[in-house]
């Protein structure tokens, strides 16, 4: 498979190895899947409990290091092993190992001590700083997943069910969360805010809106206007969809070229046959 990527920089050498972060679901496996077809040299960096087992047997013990969440000092030191040129971050880690069941050396004690806010983007942005001082380039995490991003207009085909009205309102809501570093989702009914997406996740959040038994709901993901592609990428996925169809949120919109649809043909082919609408928006 020749290798194509809009996510990769112009100087991008595929002879250096890539050093995959991989924390839970489909989306480290689909990024392996991508780089290996693509004749990318892979080594995988895992967490304890987070990793799928699967996607840690396909690495050789040569290629591979698994840690405990927090500890960066070990990862830093796997990529020097590795001679990574690369490194890319794929899939979450459980959000609740921010204040229970996190491990820290001391090199991420210090950078935990050293963030006034500590959030995603800050104790993400301080690991980035950590892996680029060492010339390992931290790759956008789309990359080598082009084909998986929200496109524009109605995914699933037909028309989409939410008037455009009420899609800009839940636009605009959605943005304006992320902006505001709350979340990037929402979920609204015909101009009225029923939730929208924290710490806690896009699932916890659309079972709340779900518990409010209402109808016409849309479900908006977006991004932030400076997002940060290294390491925040939204994503949904069948688990999305599961939830959704649990919650009555029968409709939602994406941001095109932003969102990951893990797996789009088996996503699109579920979403039919529950009767949600995927709108991918600009």
């Amino acid at each position: 498979m020749p290798l194509s990527s809009a996510f990769l920089p112009a100087a991008f050498d595929p002879r250096k190895p890539v050093a995959l972060i991989a924390g839970q679901g489909l989306y480290p496996v689909l990024v392996a899947q991508a780089a290996r077809q693509a004749g990318i040299p892979l080594r995988l960096i895992a967490f304890e409990e987070e990793t799928p087992p699967d996607l840690v047997a396909s690495f050789p013990e040569s290629d591979r290091r698994t840690l405990l969440v927090g500890q960066l000092g070990k990862m830093l030191k796997a990529l020097r092993d590795f001679g990574a040129g690369y490194a890319l971050m794929a899939g979450q880690i459980t959000p609740r190992r921010l204040f229970k069941g996190l491990h820290p050396d001391l090199k991420a004690t210090k950078i935990l001590f050293s963030l006034k806010r500590r959030n995603a983007e800050t104790i993400f942005g301080a690991i980035a700083a950590e892996i680029e001082e060492l010339g390992v380039t931290l790759l956008d995490a789309r990359a080598f997943l082009d084909e998986h991003l929200a496109t524009p207009g109605c995914m699933t085909g037909g028309k989409f069910p939410i008037e455009r009205d009420y899609v800009d309102h839940g636009v605009l809501i959605a943005r304006e969360c992320a902006r505001l570093d709350i979340g990037q989702g929402c979920v609204v009914r015909k101009g009225t805010v029923l939730a929208v997406e924290a710490y806690e996740g896009t699932d916890e959040m659309l079972r709340r809106a779900g518990t409010l038994k209402t109808d016409h709901t849309l479900f908006v993901k977006t991004v932030k206007a400076r997002q940060d592609f290294r390491f925040d990428v939204p994503c949904v996925g069948q688990r999305t969809l599961e939830t959704m169809r649990e919650a009555h949120v029968a409709a939602a919109a994406l941001e095109a070229g932003k969102v990951i649809i893990l797996d789009r043909p088996a996503v699109f082919e579920q979403a039919r046959a529950w009767g949600i609408s995927l709108l991918g928006f600009a």
